[in-house]
């Protein structure tokens, strides 16, 4: 059976408020964004930057009567994370966390412990007589910490070490069986960990006798892999069928775009550019996270006299601002959380982008296509 001990109390958004946590016009704000993102309110009162994870986490728990855990410092028992197999754990958000097998009872971390669905699969899964006693935990906290105990099993060492032991096991066998899982596995675990690393974008490089993959963090472009090079062709076929490229096209560049699911509350979307090289096809994906857009101004890095002048300008009724800067330098997160401080309900706002990389709610985007003549003073026009 699944024990959750919880007492009916006021909504989620008041018992914040009344604690003092956010105030009323960040609840409105949170709730007219819930209604497009379909996030849960705390969640998306997270997301905006109107709350820390864990004084969140400490609210719930007071209002449902159920005990917090900080997953940070939270070492799992392997027994239980062997019992929970990590696609269950990613699809509820549920983390393992201990089992006493003498006493059948397995405590797992919740992010919503009134997701039904939630606790009936996972009782399904332990068995009928095992007891589920659950603890209240943030969605990014389990997130992460499911990356942190289960990436061993999808580590990116781990899928190359397994895709050169089946070449050689081919070879052997005088075999040419395709590595189609093996590698959308690779790509998966690149694509993931570079989100991790607060990547701004993903190089993948082939070269005569080599092939590379680099990300640039912070500005800096760094290797982060060298898978063999007889892999080129399926890295990139890969990444040209999920951003609906077209594969048998090799001679001339292409963009796409790929969205990526890392779990049940938050996905990733990247811009594709493919270029043909000497070597084959170099392929550029440029990450972009909308998250990033609401991080809020304090998140940005300024000086206070930066940021000072930022928002009085974004306050004058006319005007320009440039941003300018190398690659990762922020210019995209600049220009897109001052749009998201603008983006209220009495402002019209416009824009004419190429292209648009972040999708806001409210804002009426343009994305720039000369091919059909609309340009940037079309669209100014329009």
């Amino acid at each position: 059976m699944v024990r959750v001990q919880s007492r009916p109390g006021r909504r989620i958004g008041q018992i914040l408020i009344d604690q003092g946590l956010v105030t009323a016009d960040q609840l409105r704000i949170g709730l007219l964004e819930q209604s497009k993102s379909r996030l849960r309110i705390g969640r998306q009162l997270v997301d905006l930057g109107f709350i820390a994870e864990s004084a969140l986490r400490d609210a719930l728990a007071t209002a449902l009567g159920l005990p917090a855990v900080d997953l940070n410092q939270v070492i799992a028992d392997p027994v239980a994370l062997e019992m929970l197999p990590r696609e269950l754990a990613t699809r509820h958000g549920v983390f393992p966390l201990a089992y006493d097998r003498k006493a059948r009872r397995f405590v797992a971390a919740l992010s919503d412990v009134r997701d039904i669905a939630a606790l009936d699969h996972l009782r399904s899964h332990l068995g009928g007589d095992v007891l589920v006693e659950p603890r209240l935990a943030g969605d990014a906290e389990i997130e992460r910490a499911i990356e942190r105990h289960y990436g061993r099993e999808c580590s990116i060492d781990g899928i190359l070490r397994e895709i050169e032991t089946g070449a050689r096991e081919r070879a052997a066998a005088h075999e040419d069986r395709e590595d189609a899982h093996p590698v959308a596995r690779l790509v998966a675990a690149l694509l993931a960990d570079a989100v991790e690393r607060g990547a701004s974008d993903i190089h993948f490089e082939p070269y005569e006798k080599y092939y590379r993959i680099r990300l640039r963090v912070d500005g800096v472009l760094r290797e982060v892999a060298q898978p063999p090079v007889q892999l080129a062709t399926k890295l990139a076929a890969r990444l040209k069928v999920m951003s609906r490229l077209d594969i048998a096209e090799r001679r001339v560049p292409q963009d796409g775009r790929i969205k990526m699911r890392l779990s049940k509350n938050r996905s990733i979307d990247f811009r594709v550019s493919s270029c043909p090289t000497l070597f084959g096809e170099k392929i550029v994906l440029r990450i972009l996270d909308a998250s990033t857009a609401m991080m809020g101004i304090d998140a940005l890095g300024y000086e206070p006299f930066q940021k000072d002048l930022y928002m009085k300008t974004l306050a004058r009724p006319q005007g320009m601002i440039l941003v300018t800067g190398p690659t990762g330098s922020g210019k995209t997160v600049s220009l897109y959380t001052g749009l998201s401080i603008l983006n209220v309900e009495d402002t019209n706002i416009s824009t004419a982008e190429d292209p648009a990389e972040i999708v806001l709610p409210g804002v009426n985007q343009v994305n720039v296509n000369p091919k059909v003549g609309l340009t940037f003073a079309s669209a100014l026009r329009a």
